[in-house]
């Protein structure tokens, strides 16, 4: 079976959650809280050197670190990944852009404000405008599309970016201002069964 070690407040973890439990994966999960510092023990370290997590075991020992490689292997061959190689390579466009440019503004402020509990003074300014660009670059491209990638059903890219879009308002972040993306994040809800965190009476879903 596999161990998915993860924090329950990290949204590169609720991406590994949403998967296994999307697929029906056997899983066990082992909480490990990073703002205790577990990720930084010897023991956790020997599972994984990058201090981080998620990270998944095998029941061989072998190991698997961040996010969006674990989902990649654990939703080969399932609905959630094209077949066809072009559709599937702007899934990954979306992945990678996830990680490089969204995660990076709108986690990151949302870390700081909601427990390292900054004020917005302390804060680096450009994070709001960077994350607004993130989530106006998601809205041009949900425009007339139900799902991110462009395709006709969820894919990972969708739960990859999910993850912190969805949370953006506890980083200061107001979804409401781009409807087409608010519409997604109800749609991606409704689809992995999670409650809505936002208004949706007024959204097309």
């Amino acid at each position: 079976m596999i161990r998915i070690f993860g924090d329950s407040i990290s949204g590169n973890c609720q991406k590994v959650k949403w998967v296994v439990e999307q697929l029906d994966i056997p899983h066990e999960w082992v909480e490990v809280d990073i703002l205790k510092g577990e990720t930084r023990t010897d023991d956790f370290l020997a599972i994984n050197p990058f201090g981080q997590v998620p990270v998944i075991q095998l029941d061989d020992g072998r190991t698997l670190a961040q996010s969006n490689a674990i989902i990649s292997w654990l939703a080969e061959g399932s609905d959630l990944v094209p077949d066809d190689t072009f559709e599937r390579a702007k899934m990954l466009e979306w992945m990678f852009w996830e990680q490089y440019s969204h995660e990076t503004a709108i986690a990151v402020r949302r870390f700081q404000k909601l427990y390292q509990e900054k004020s917005d003074d302390e804060i680096d300014p450009q994070l709001i405008p960077k994350g607004r660009r993130a989530l106006g670059r998601m809205e041009m491209a949900l425009l007339g599309n139900d799902w991110i990638a462009g395709g006709e059903t969820m894919t990972l890219a969708d739960i990859s970016l999910l993850a912190y879009t969805r949370l953006a308002h506890e980083g200061g972040f107001d979804v409401s201002e781009f409807p087409a993306v608010h519409g997604w994040i109800a749609r991606c809800e409704r689809e992995l069964g999670l409650p809505h965190l936002h208004e949706v009476t007024d959204v097309q879903v």
